[in-house]
């Protein structure tokens, strides 16, 4: 990626690659690694390899485990994103059993409270 013009930049406990010396964190590319925790506090592993399909050009995490990240993550952003996916349709209120008590209960939370 550096070849590409990317500058690489480890902030925050992970690796990314900015798009130039200017860049900010939050335009990055981050690059997490499938099995690991982002955070030693983070509840969960982000997901395996195997909990995603091939696309026509890279691999893309299939929807559950996507979400599961995000309620991992449980930051504001990670929050919208959640509510988009109920919004679109692709959630609803069956999904909160498919994760652990914790998690469960952020998405039940998200679910009450469409709004924020």
């Amino acid at each position: 990626m550096e070849a590409a013009g990317f500058v690489y930049r480890h902030a925050a406990s992970i690796d990314m690659f900015l798009d130039g010396k200017g860049a900010k964190a939050r335009d990055a590319v981050h690059v997490l690694f499938a099995g690991e925790k982002v955070r030693e506090e983070y509840l969960l592993p982000t997901p395996q390899v195997t909990e995603s399909e091939a696309g026509a050009m890279f691999r893309v995490l299939l929807l559950e485990a996507l979400v599961r990240m995000k309620l991992t993550s449980n930051r504001d952003k990670d929050r919208t994103h959640v509510r988009d996916f109920i919004e679109v349709g692709l959630i609803d209120a069956t999904w909160p059993a498919r994760f652990p008590p914790e998690l469960a209960a952020r998405l039940q939370h998200i679910l009450d409270t469409p709004d924020g």
